[in-house]
Parts: C-alpha cells; sequence; structure tokens
C-alpha cells in the first residue's frame, strides 16, 4: 500500500497507513478455507533442484517456476489454478483454473505459456514441487519433448519454491477472498484478469525496485 500512494505522490508512514485501513476503514485479515487433502501419487522421475533457491534470472524465459493452488466457490466446491511465473520480473506468463488437478492442466498451462513466450530452446529451467503433477509420465515426457529442463523442490521445503507462494498468497488475498464466486466461469474470469491485468501491469512488485512486473520486463 505504502508503495501504491508513493506512485500517486503522497507519502506516509507504514504505521500511518495501518491506523487508517484497520481503524478508520475497518479493514481486518481474512481467514483462509481448508486446504483440500489430496491423494499422492507414484512418481514416475523425480528432478534434483537446479535453483537451490536462487531466484534471480538474468534475462526473461530463463527461469519459470510453477504450482497449483486451491480455490472456492460460494458453495464450497473446489477449482485448481496452475500458473507458471518468470523469475526475471516475476510476471504470471501462464494461468489456467480448471475442476480437477491434473498432470493435463500443468501440461495445458505449460502449453500456454511457451506459446506465449516462445523462449529460445538453450536450457529453459521450470522449477516446481514434486507433486504427482509433475512427476507423471505424462508432463515430464512433454518437457523432454520442448527442450525444458525440470527442477524440483526437496519434499516439504515450500521455501524452494518461495516465488508461487507468495504469488498465490497475493493472489488470494488480494482477489479471491475478496469475492464470492456463485459460478466458476466468474471465478476462471476474475483470476485471469488479476494475472494478466492487475498482477502483471498494475501492481508495483517490491522485488522489481516497486515496478510492475511489466514495467521491468520491459526496462
Amino acid at each position: 500500500m505504502m508503495a501504491y500512494l508513493e506512485r500517486r505522490g503522497y507519502r506516509y508512514s507504514a504505521t500511518t497507513i495501518h491506523k487508517y485501513m484497520n481503524t478508520e476503514l475497518g479493514l481486518h485479515s481474512i481467514v483462509r478455507q481448508k486446504k483440500p487433502e489430496e491423494k499422492p501419487g507414484n512418481p514416475h522421475k523425480i528432478f534434483g533442484n537446479r535453483l537451490g533457491q536462487d531466484f534471480h534470472a538474468d534475462r526473461p524465459n530463463q527461469k519459470w517456476c510453477t504450482d497449483f493452488t486451491y480455490l472456492f466457490l460460494k458453495n464450497g466446491d473446489v477449482r485448481y489454478n496452475c500458473t507458471i511465473i518468470d523469475l526475471h520480473d516475476r510476471s504470471v506468463v501462464a494461468s489456467i483454473t480448471d475442476r480437477h488437478i491434473t498432470s493435463e492442466l500443468a501440461i495445458r498451462t505449460l502449453q500456454k505459456a511457451l506459446e506465449s513466450q516462445r523462449p529460445a530452446e538453450d536450457g529453459l529451467i521450470l522449477h516446481s514441487d514434486q507433486g504427482s503433477q509433475y512427476t507423471s509420465k505424462a508432463f515430464t515426457g512433454f518437457c523432454e519433448s520442448v527442450h525444458v529442463l525440470q527442477s524440483m523442490s526437496k519434499a516439504g521445503y515450500p521455501y524452494d519454491n518461495a516465488p508461487m507462494e507468495r504469488y498465490f498468497n497475493t493472489l488470494k488475498n488480494e482477489c479471491t477472498k475478496l469475492y464470492e464466486f456463485r459460478e466458476e466461469s466468474a471465478l476462471y474470469q476474475t483470476v485471469e484478469e488479476f494475472a494478466y491485468v492487475t498482477y502483471n501491469h498494475m501492481r508495483p512488485h517490491s522485488y522489481n525496485g516497486y515496478k510492475t512486473p511489466f514495467e521491468a520486463r520491459c526496462a
């Protein structure tokens, strides 16, 4: 919020901003719904961690991170979002939401990212956790076919994929938790608009020196 205000010429301390948001406007933290249980699958292939928590990339389309998160409709039904971000500027390069958390959804998301970015075939790294969608024969085979090098977090170490954790926290706190979605189409559209418009083009990011991902990508 300090960054938003400063970009518009207003300078206030964090204490003052918190006071007005909490006391004057009555804004409070959001309590999240319980994470749905998932059944682990048998991995076809597990890869080492090529990043080693080095989340810096010298150029676009050098290192990507990906993960799934769960989103809820008003009636409690769960939908799953798969997103890929570019570590160069933290921009979202692909985001798809669907009814099932599958390797097919992971493949579709990677296809979308590759088609929109068209990275050179010189060692693009895609980092994920060891979820069964990413260790499946279908997904690992697809990565090999498009010359994408897989990298994986150590099991039980979410900090190995910290940029994805941060993005999903932002998505939920600044977008999906603020609304009730009766129809899945409304949820899907809202998530896409947040990713490609608000997050990429409007929201300043601390990693980019409070430039938006788009501004940092074009610098």
